[in-house]
C-alpha cells in the first residue's frame, strides 16, 4: 500500500506565526505530500485552498479543538468543506471533562453526534490520543481510549493514533494499529529519544522502530502518516528536514 507522508504543522507553529505562506512553501520544497493544519493563519478557506493548490500540497486534515467542534460545529464543518479537507481531528480533551470513565462515555456520544454530521457531508471525524487516555482503565482491562471507540460508531468517529504517546504510556503502538485496523486512517509519526526523559525526537533519531510502525500502519489501512514533533531542540525546520531525510532514505518519500 502507498505510504502518503504529510506534516502536522503544529511542529512549525513558531515559524508559521511569523511567515505562514513562506513556511508552507518550505514544507512543499521538503517533499511532503500533504499537511495537517493546526490553525489557518487567519486566511479564508478559499484563499488557503488556492494557496495549497499552487504549492502542490494536499490539505488533508486539521486539528480543531473540542470546543470548536461541539460549540461551533457548523462553522468548523463549513471551513473544512471549503478548504477541501478529508478529515477533521479532535486533538485534545479539556481535563475537567475527562475525570471518569463515564466522562469518556459522554464524550464518545458527543463526538459520535458531531462525526455523524460531518460524515453526511463527506468529512471524517477522528480523535487524536495522548498518554492520558491510558492512565484510566475501563472495563475488561481496556483503557479510556478503547472506551471512547467502543461507545462510538466507526462511521462517525475514527482514530488518529499517535505512536509516541502510546509507547510513552508503556503500550505497543503496533498492537494498537492492529487493534484499530480499518478504523485508523491517520497516524502521527513521532520518535522518542534514547534518554530517560523520553523526549520527542526526529523520525529515525530515536528508540522507536519507525519503519516497523510505518509498515504496520499501512498494512492496517492507514491513509496518511504525519510527521510531528511537539518540541524541537533548535530550528523546527532542521528537525523536519532530518525526519524527511530518514523517510527518504527508507524509501517512503522522494
Amino acid at each position: 500500500m502507498e505510504k502518503r507522508i504529510g506534516l502536522q504543522l503544529y511542529t512549525l507553529r513558531e515559524p508559521m506565526e511569523s511567515d505562514f505562506t513562506g513556511s508552507l512553501q518550505r514544507v512543499a520544497q521538503l517533499g511532503f505530500q500533504g499537511v495537517e493544519f493546526a490553525g489557518y493563519g487567519g486566511l479564508a478557506a478559499g484563499a488557503l485552498r488556492n494557496l495549497m493548490g499552487e504549492l502542490g500540497l494536499a490539505p488533508v486534515s486539521s486539528h480543531v479543538s473540542f470546543d470548536e467542534l461541539t460549540q461551533r460545529t457548523d462553522a468548523a464543518l463549513a471551513y473544512a468543506l471549503e478548504l477541501g479537507l478529508s478529515y477533521v481531528v479532535c486533538p485534545w480533551l479539556p481535563e475537567d471533562l475527562r475525570q471518569t470513565v463515564e466522562d469518556y462515555r459522554r464524550i464518545a456520544h458527543t463526538l459520535d453526534t458531531v462525526g455523524e454530521q460531518f460524515r453526511k457531508h463527506g468529512v471524517t471525524l477522528c480523535y487524536h490520543n495522548h498518554a492520558f487516555e491510558f492512565a484510566m482503565a475501563a472495563e475488561d482491562g481496556k483503557y479510556a481510549l478503547d472506551e471512547l471507540y467502543a461507545r462510538s460508531s466507526p462511521s462517525s468517529l475514527q482514530a488518529e493514533l499517535d505512536v509516541y504517546w502510546i509507547e510513552r504510556a508503556g503500550l505497543s503502538a503496533v498492537n494498537y494499529l492492529e487493534r484499530y485496523a480499518g478504523r485508523c486512517p491517520l497516524v502521527h509519526l513521532k520518535d522518542m529519544s534514547h534518554g530517560e526523559e523520553q523526549a520527542f525526537a526526529e523520525v529515525g533519531e530515536g528508540r522507536l522502530d519507525m519503519r516497523e510502525l510505518i509498515e504496520a500502519a499501512a498494512d492496517n489501512g492507514t491513509q496518511w502518516m504525519f510527521v510531528e514533533q511537539d518540541q524541537c531542540p533548535g530550528d523546527p525546520f532542521d528537525s523536519v528536514t532530518t525526519s524527511m531525510r530518514h523517510l527518504r532514505e527508507w524509501g517512503y518519500a522522494q
